[in-house]
């Protein structure tokens, strides 16, 4: 693998930016905005750990055990789903401060954007959407193998991201190991399959709007995260081409 360049993406500014442009340049490769961004995301995902750690504890004292002090497959199933997601809350918190330095990131405000507002908007879901209010057992108990199959997989792909992991889009390493040898994109992947099983009991038009809406922002920063990747590594074009962007043989 050749060395890849050190100089980011957004330390050139064209001759004709305006007063605001250049401001806001110069903002956002500030020592102090990078430094507030990435606590942020941190704290957001620390956040999330915590809430998804009190409802779990909060469910499982909901519990009512069945005969011979059994739980149903559904609660079960439900159980180990909000678990491996505290796991991956936990993971990405931890990874977010032990990650190294980017080589590279995108410039201007419109991908760190992206990156906050797909990070944030799949958890508006519960404040934006209606639950149906008797989703029948089948819906729920899908809803849940959905979530502990994606976010189990998640897992996986974030063991081999280790501190490549980012949310905004930069580069620090060309990870091609794993299920990065079938698609460039599998973490996103993965969450899709997690978030197809959290909007099923949310079954609306809001839902649908939101889920489309969330679709939109993750394809825009699939396209800001290639662009960095491939003016870091001469090697990425190469390895593009042999790899399907998110769904093997689809696309």
């Amino acid at each position: 693998m050749s060395k890849a360049p050190t100089v980011a993406m957004d330390d050139a500014l064209a001759p004709t930016a305006t007063r605001h442009e250049r401001l806001l340049h110069s903002l956002t490769r500030s020592a102090g905005y990078e430094w507030l961004l990435r606590r942020a995301v941190t704290a957001w995902f620390l956040f999330l750990a915590y809430a998804m750690g009190s409802s779990l504890v909060e469910r499982a004292m909901q519990l009512d055990l069945g005969p011979g002090g059994t739980l149903a497959l559904h609660d079960i199933a439900d159980l180990l789903s909000r678990i491996c997601m505290l796991l991956f809350f936990c993971l990405a918190a931890w990874l977010t401060l032990v990650r190294s330095q980017p080589l590279a990131k995108a410039s201007g405000l419109r991908p760190r954007v992206a990156a906050i507002i797909g990070v944030t908007l799949l958890f508006a879901i519960d404040l934006l959407c209606p639950r149906l209010d008797n989703p029948p057992t089948w819906l729920l108990f899908l809803s849940a193998g959905l979530i502990l199959l994606g976010n189990a997989l998640a897992f996986i792909v974030l063991n081999y991201l280790g501190k490549s992991f980012s949310v905004m889009a930069e580069a620090r390493r060309l990870v091609t190991q794993g299920p990065y040898r079938i698609v460039r994109h599998p973490l996103y992947l993965t969450e899709g399959i997690a978030i197809i099983g959290l909007f099923l009991p949310y079954l609306s038009l809001q839902a649908a709007l939101l889920f489309v809406m969330l679709v939109a922002v993750q394809v825009l920063r699939m396209h800001y995260e290639e662009q960095v990747l491939r003016s870091t590594f001469p090697e990425y074009a190469e390895y593009a081409r042999h790899t399907w962007r998110v769904i093997p043989g689809v696309w």
